[in-house]
């Protein structure tokens, strides 16, 4: 009986008998996966070079490619596993990706020897990652989680609209920032106390974050959050943003492939931040949008949908350390009142589970007739060793860029843990002393700031639905956030999350910046999140380019329905 490895090709130009049976197969082994990859290429060039498709073909087509692009990342990876093995048996070279004169990056001198042109277009970052020589596997997951998280935020940067100097670049209405008090702001952070050079803002900080900030932090904590006892600044530790405590927290709580539920749309950039280092799970609690006898509002959270999404992960082997709270919401907007509060406290109580609350939202109620309700203003907690609460200035204070993170927590075990992290991701003296002076001039914020703020976030969130009433276009309604969770199933034919990415992609080409549902792990495809707290200008002329894609997709359908009812 002949090894199975006999059925294998040997390398060009030798013979099989001349190939040590000691050998590595891993040469040989990429030299298929080499092959396998032209063959597919050449296949799928095939299938989608036709010209003149209709829309339906189209739609097909793009799948075809989709497929390819699947297919191309495992393909690569796999090859870039071989060459490793490979390259220290037979020091194989493989054709990589080259620049040409033009900068563009095509692969190696297979094709360009043949003489014929290379049908294989210009690779993306996260295409050349798998083709990577220098990363580990760890490394190239990185490189294409970020890649494909971040691809189209990257094109935004690079291309941002300019009322001057680019008339013609994206509007980022898919990233939830406050542009709408930088006057106020800019005017504060340029004041006197300010400007503060000494010796130990020029030097290492202590970890937690320094002492005169973490006591700030606390006392503007115990005001705002109407705590009923003095909040300890030694239960504060400040990083370099939301996420990066978040992520620690991920770390600290969880080994990895653990999990967390967390009540789903949420915020996308908790996946990012619970698998880039920690590899945390996060178990969406899906929430429906339709009103039932047992679902009495929109996307309402029940412990019933927490012990449910509970049981069926343990019953799947997951091992769930805790659940994620956002109050409020996002991208809902809604507002846990303490009654809620205090039941999903109690489950996680009982069921042994940590409670991760982020209110980095909590003074961004602009309607006065609601109040928010802090995790840290109720008396007693059920476990208050096992809940932490997160806040930072990005969204209420529209500083996003000073990359601020607060972590309050009476676990002084969690403390130490993530104190760690500020080896990592501490924030610079200077920003540490500025956040001081910012949070400890309470009549300015609650005479000046915050009164202005929530008027324009007001009259802001009152054109933006006004705009949607106008377009017949349903959303959630809410009084908290930056954004409005809106509904544009009507746009989708069918409505799946194809069709969903579809039209993400006509905002794009367009220049407009929105986020979809399906970023937000949402039940149901057609949910886009629209952010309003931007300057009127600016959010006039991406309402414009909004309404211009909406109507081509709506032309874009009725040809669609025109095509299906010719077939029938």
């Amino acid at each position: 009986m002949s090894h199975w490895s006999d059925t294998l090709p040997v390398p060009s130009g030798q013979r099989r008998d001349q190939v040590p049976r000691d050998h590595s197969i891993y040469p040989q082994l990429l030299e298929i996966t080499l092959h396998l990859r032209q063959a597919m290429r050449e296949h799928f060039v095939q299938l989608t070079s036709r010209q003149g498709l209709s829309l339906e073909e189209r739609k097909h087509t793009q799948a075809i490619r989709e497929k390819e692009a699947l297919l191309s990342c495992l393909i690569r990876r796999m090859i870039n596993l071989l060459q490793s093995k490979a390259a220290s048996d037979l020091e194989l070279q493989v054709p990589l990706p080259s620049e040409d004169s033009r900068g563009d990056v095509r692969y190696g001198e297979r094709a360009q020897l043949s003489g014929q042109p290379d049908p294989v277009p210009q690779l993306s970052d996260c295409e050349a990652a798998f083709v990577s020589r220098d990363l580990s596997n760890r490394g190239i997951d990185i490189s294409v989680f970020y890649q494909s998280s971040f691809q189209d935020y990257n094109a935004y940067q690079k291309d941002k609209y300019h009322k001057d100097k680019n008339t013609l670049g994206f509007i980022n209405l898919g990233t939830s920032e406050n542009k709408l008090c930088m006057d106020l702001m800019t005017e504060r952070l340029q004041e006197r106390d300010m400007n503060c050079i000494e010796d130990a803002l020029l030097q290492y900080p202590d970890w937690r974050g320094q002492l005169f900030l973490r006591e700030e932090v606390a006392r503007f904590l115990t005001y705002y959050c109407r705590a009923p006892t003095q909040l300890d600044p030694e239960n504060v530790v400040v990083l370099n943003g939301c996420c990066s405590v978040f992520s620690a927290l991920a770390m600290v709580l969880c080994d990895p492939g653990e999990a967390f539920l967390v009540p789903a749309p949420f915020y996308s950039g908790f996946a990012f931040s619970s698998r880039l280092y920690a590899k945390v799970e996060l178990i969406p609690v899906y929430l429906e949008s339709e009103v039932t006898v047992t679902n009495t509002q929109p996307f309402q959270l029940t412990v019933d949908k927490l012990e449910e999404a509970l049981l069926e992960a343990r019953f799947e082997g997951k091992k769930v350390r805790g659940l994620v709270l956002i109050n409020p919401q996002n991208p809902v907007g809604d507002i846990y009142s303490p009654d809620s509060l205090m039941k999903y406290l109690e489950f996680a109580k009982r069921y042994n589970l940590h409670v991760i609350i982020d209110e980095i939202y909590m003074l961004s109620v602009f309607d006065e007739s609601i109040i928010f309700h802090s995790v840290l203003s109720m008396k007693s907690l059920p476990d208050r060793n096992r809940t932490h609460v997160i806040w930072g200035t990005s969204k209420d204070f529209g500083i996003s860029g000073f990359r601020f993170g607060a972590l309050y927590t009476h676990n002084k075990e969690v403390v130490s843990a993530v104190s760690a992290f500020g080896y990592l991701h501490s924030i610079s003296g200077i920003v540490q002393h500025k956040l001081c002076q910012l949070l400890q001039n309470t009549e300015w914020i609650d005479k000046v700031y915050l009164p202005t703020n929530c008027y324009r976030l007001r009259e802001a969130h009152k054109y933006i639905t006004a705009k949607l009433k106008a377009l017949e276009i349903p959303f959630h309604n809410s009084s908290s956030g930056l954004y409005v969770w809106i509904n544009l199933k009507k746009y989708l034919d069918p409505c799946t999350f194809e069709e969903e990415r579809l039209l993400y992609c006509r905002f794009l080409d367009n220049k407009l910046l929105l986020s979809r549902g399906k970023a937000y792990m949402c039940k149901e495809p057609g949910w886009f999140c629209l952010i309003f707290a931007d300057e009127l200008p600016r959010l006039k002329l991406a309402m414009c380019r909004f309404c211009d894609v909406l109507q081509e997709q709506k032309e874009a359908l009725i040809v669609k329905q025109l095509e299906d009812a010719m077939r029938e």
